[in-house]
């Protein structure tokens, strides 16, 4: 589906490729699925699922597809619900056009608004967008079904509004189901993970991500196999990193970021200003926001690597109080326009200091 070009840009939808609930092909996620119609046809399903595992390998598509396979079929003896072989709804049926156009009262979208006075996203999901939720979701079910809200993502709640989403989990109207998607979902509220289901997705492998890139359709389907094959290898098993690194230089570039950050704790500050300035200009958001997702997942995998070694905890503090501080420096430099190249030497300043402790 084509976004309507004067809506505001949806905080949840990467750049100008289809979003996850216009996606309807799901890869590398077969027992996950098989595993959610299991506990619908017992009628097991949990009040709520957190969906977990790095960015951009199906977490959402397969939040939207589970929505639309419930509300499509809310009864799990109904002949079609129980012959089914997957959460698969065809793409013209009736609930798929709707849930596309964002046009069933019963399905709730959580995530962070647009601002019409900045032009940007806010960085954060509010307690008002909460309360809102909070509000449609206690009205009476305009379908006589389910209740689905989809949270995406719930790394972006903050303190005041996840609080305020756990009292929705912990007393919700009957037949209702969240889908929390969570980049990170050890950083999630503990109150809220201890109320959901916990669903970890891993990596999709190479071969799943330019099938997933194949599977978008034109202009992305026709991209040569060689490149297809450069940005998978480089994706980490993420079809989003794969469509970041399809673009432009963007298998270069992201070479020449794992290089610097494989050389730490040796920092080659010339090359940093370089890359400070390249990120620095307005036209440049695609590579800064490459450079960012390299970056957390340089950090995670270091810090996944060190523990798979044995190494305590006071070894791997220093790459947590980096990631807290380029966090929370990077939220600032969003909020108030900040001149982004003091973010890129603070990141690099602070990743130099983990690294040699």
């Amino acid at each position: 589906m084509k976004r309507d070009a004067e809506a505001p840009p949806e905080s949840d939808r990467f750049a100008d490729f289809p979003h996850p609930r216009e996606t309807h092909a799901l890869l590398g996620h077969d027992a996950a699925q098989n595993e959610l119609l299991d506990a619908f046809r017992r009628g097991k399903l949990p009040q709520a699922i957190l969906i977990g595992g790095p960015e951009g390998i199906g977490k959402a598509t397969l939040a939207w597809r589970l929505a639309r396979f419930l509300l499509a079929h809310p009864d799990a003896s109904a002949p079609e619900a129980a012959s089914a072989q997957s959460l698969f709804v065809a793409e013209e049926s009736f609930v798929s056009r709707r849930i596309a156009a964002l046009a069933l009262p019963d399905l709730f979208l959580l995530r962070r608004e647009w601002n019409e006075k900045t032009k940007k996203h806010f960085t954060e999901i509010r307690i008002e967008d909460v309360r809102r939720l909070i509000h449609l979701f206690h009205q009476s079910s305009g379908e006589g079904g389910w209740r689905v809200a989809i949270v995406d993502s719930v790394d972006d709640l903050n303190r005041s509004s996840a609080n305020a989403l756990l009292k929705l989990i912990e007393e919700p109207p009957a037949r209702s189901l969240f889908l929390l998607v969570a980049h990170q979902p050890g950083r999630v509220l503990p109150t809220i993970r201890s109320r959901c289901r916990k669903l970890n997705l891993t990596p999709l492998a190479e071969p799943d991500v330019i099938a997933a890139i194949r599977a978008l359709g034109a202009p992305w389907s026709s991209a040569q196999q060689e490149a297809l094959a450069g940005a998978a290898a480089g994706a980490e098993g993420s079809v989003r990193e794969a469509l970041r690194l399809l673009d432009g230089d963007g298998v270069a570039f992201d070479t020449a970021l794992r290089a610097m950050f494989a050389r730490l704790p040796q920092v080659d500050w010339l090359a940093v200003h370089s890359l400070a300035d390249r990120l620095a200009g307005r036209d440049n958001e695609p590579a800064y926001e490459t450079f960012m997702s390299g970056l957390y997942r340089f950090l995670d995998s270091t810090v996944r690597t060190k523990a798979g070694e044995g190494a305590s905890a006071t070894s791997l503090a220093p790459y947590a109080r980096a990631w807290e501080r380029i966090g929370e420096a990077a939220r600032e430099t969003e909020v108030f326009n900040f001149d982004k190249r003091g973010l890129i030497l603070q990141v690099f300043a602070d990743l130099e200091e983990a690294a040699r402790r």
